[in-house]
């Protein structure tokens, strides 16, 4: 039995026992998880909270819900971003980020925008111009499409559709790396890309050839990652010619590691270290100060 006020006036509520136990669950819960991540890094708070608090596992057992469940590994991935980023990587920070990001980038009624939707969402519509990104194996075709029958020729009527939505330009690209569950894989392009004609594309890169062999080894050894990545660019330098591909550097926060990959020039140039304990990540050159080892 509780006491509630309203107003000026105190009642008596009766609570019944099951309530009773599911609001002690929960208590307990935020205890726990407040107790196991006072210690930990934003991006494994995030991945508690979302194994712990059964979300994944909910959502998991739905039908339907695969959307849902990568939009809460992108929060995963948005935590790892803002750990990059910010130089206070605190959960509240982040939370307050987050809600100020929420909104402030919207466009107003009337107003000139980019209008970002998924293929799904552009049928029976056209445009002058169209961006389709992410022609990534895993990606578009999406990875669940190889366990079903006639999935990939689904996931090529999509590309269809993607397609003919352009009037008059198309710009298809793909990512080389990204971050996945708060960790960077490296992917390998569409075979999507490989079906379209060559006298159809302009390619808009120096090395118009789609590398199809992943930079995983056959045995699917992800330790062998950033070895083979350093290699094939053992020889590439940075403009400027002060650091390369393959050079191993130091880091005050995240020890030592070695270069893998970079972009960018000047003040934006950045660089992805794969580094020995704390992972692979992007850092800008103007802030990272990096030693040579």
């Amino acid at each position: 039995m509780a006491l509630q006020k309203y107003g000026g006036d105190t009642g008596i509520v009766q609570e019944s026992p099951g309530s009773l136990k599911g609001i002690a669950g929960f208590v307990r819960l935020i205890v726990t998880m407040r107790q196991n991540c006072s210690m930990l890094p934003l991006p494994q708070i995030v991945e508690h909270m979302l194994t712990h608090s059964e979300l994944l596992a909910h959502y998991a057992k739905e039908r339907e819900s695969a959307e849902r469940l990568e939009n809460l590994n992108e929060l995963i991935n948005a935590a790892t971003s803002f750990v990059h980023e910010a130089e206070d990587d605190s959960l509240a920070e982040f939370l307050a980020h987050a809600s100020l990001e929420a909104g402030e980038h919207q466009a107003g009624s009337g107003q000139d925008a980019l209008q970002l939707m998924t293929v799904h969402a552009a049928k029976g519509l056209e445009f002058h111009s169209v961006f389709l990104s992410g022609l990534e194996e895993g990606l578009f075709p999406h990875e669940n499409s190889l366990n079903e029958i006639n999935g990939i020729a689904e996931e090529r009527r999509l590309m269809y559709v993607a397609m003919t939505r352009a009037r008059r330009r198309l710009y298809i690209s793909f990512a080389q790396s990204r971050m996945l569950h708060g960790q960077t894989r490296y992917n390998i392009a569409s075979r999507f890309l490989n079906e379209i004609p060559e006298n159809c594309l302009k390619w808009l890169q120096s090395t118009p050839k789609i590398d199809q062999k992943p930079f995983y080894s056959s045995t699917g050894n992800k330790a062998s990652t950033a070895i083979s990545r350093a290699t094939t660019y053992s020889q590439q330098k940075f403009p400027g010619g002060e650091w390369r591909i393959g050079q191993n550097v130091l880091h005050a926060k995240f020890g030592g590691g070695i270069i893998i990959n970079y972009e960018g020039s000047g003040s934006e140039a950045r660089v992805q270290v794969n580094f020995d304990h704390a992972g692979t990540k992007w850092l800008l050159l103007e802030y990272a100060k990096l030693t040579a080892v």
